[in-house]
């Protein structure tokens, strides 16, 4: 489902040789199939993340998402793909003030949808999520794990094929982590959603079905030193 072809990204720098943030990294993913990414700060995942999501250019090489290069796509093209197509959690909260919890988790979807059908169809996940009693209040009463989990509802809304998350769990705690996390692997196998989550979590790795280390551009296979200590998932 998801494609990295050769994909390159080097930053030119005044007098000194390119910053290789990604430096010809290939994968496959598989529909429904959930990957943990990590790697120490600056190692370019960020940018990794924002050539998936069509937000930024490699210097070569392709990613293709079922089959199409979203590499290639129009500005008009890209915006519809992250729309439609794509969920994205990122680490800020753009989240409007004064606005209901549910409002905020159906603005993706509104572009879509009705306004009545769009909060039919999002309150069960912000359930799932475990927002049931927060659904109404204001999104700057909500604490940081609620907005969170906001934008997750918000990022799964439309149902979108991939799914990149960047530090889902960075401001919940160690319970709500667990649950949010298998929510995310159980969607990804109900839904047939491919997920690539960035993470500095170990217990991101006991859910995931393949973890990757993105260091020096490259990328590798592999178990990240803090994955024994995780506890592993229910079967």
């Amino acid at each position: 489902m998801l494609e990295l072809i050769d994909l390159v990204k080097h930053y030119p720098t005044p007098g000194a040789e390119s910053v290789r943030a990604v430096d010809g990294v290939s994968l496959e993913v598989g529909r429904g199939e959930m990957i943990a990414l990590y790697g120490p700060s600056g190692s370019g995942k960020t940018t990794l993340l924002l050539m998936l999501a069509a937000l930024l250019s490699p210097t070569s090489g392709s990613v293709r998402v079922a089959g199409r290069d979203v590499t290639s796509l129009s500005e008009r093209e890209a915006s519809r793909f992250r729309l439609l197509e794509l969920g994205f959690v990122r680490q800020s909260f753009d989240l409007m003030p004064g606005v209901s919890a549910l409002d905020n988790a159906v603005l993706k979807l509104l572009a879509t949808t009705r306004w009545r059908e769009a909060h039919r169809r999002i309150a069960p996940l912000m359930e799932r999520l475990g927002l049931t009693g927060r659904l109404h209040h204001r999104s700057e009463t909500l604490s940081m794990g609620e907005r969170q989990r906001v934008m997750i509802a918000r990022a799964l809304s439309t149902e979108p094929s991939l799914l990149l998350a960047d530090e889902p769990t960075g401001s919940l705690d160690s319970a709500r982590s667990r649950e949010v996390l298998a929510l995310l692997r159980e969607l990804s196998r109900e839904r047939g959603v491919t997920v690539v989550l960035v993470s500095h979590d170990p217990l991101a790795a006991s859910f995931a079905d393949r973890v990757l280390t993105l260091s020096d551009g490259r990328l590798k296979a592999t178990e990240p030193p803090a994955l024994a200590a995780a506890t592993p998932p229910p079967s």
